[in-house]
């Protein structure tokens, strides 16, 4: 229920699961101690927000360099979500980026950069879509 409202309040939680809210209260905290529940946040709808052009990179590295490029990865602007993968390739990078010229930099510039990147391709997207989640 949370996943699809983060925002629903102990009460309407409490009603839903059939609990008091001093238990619902309770599990929630309980989820968030344990690290089930990592936060809370928003959906963006990223065209809206000026960030209109997105991508999936995929990256071959150096081997045993994960944790370097990682790091990296985290601070190259409009990166939002970075994932070790086996297979062809070794990093799959999703970015949103403004437009193709800010996407080109981002790629040529910043990503081909650093030097444990072996290799990148980038895969733009044409249309994406949130699922919600099922429950």
């Amino acid at each position: 229920m949370l996943q699809a409202d983060g925002r629903a309040s102990i009460r309407s939680v409490a009603e839903r699961v059939h609990v008091s809210r001093a238990n619902a209260y309770a599990r929630i905290n309980r989820l968030v101690e344990d690290g089930v529940i990592r936060g809370f946040g928003a959906r963006v709808d990223h065209e809206r927000a000026g960030h209109g052009t997105s991508a999936y990179i995929t990256l071959k590295i150096v081997q045993n360099s994960w944790r370097t490029v990682r790091e990296q990865l985290r601070q190259l602007p409009g990166a939002s979500h970075i994932a070790l993968v086996g297979g062809d390739f070794d990093v799959l990078l999703l970015v949103h980026t403004p437009d193709n010229r800010a996407l080109r930099e981002l790629v040529l510039t910043r990503l081909q950069a650093i030097p444990e990147v072996l290799s990148t391709r980038t895969l733009l997207v044409f249309e994406e879509e949130d699922l919600e989640p099922q429950g």
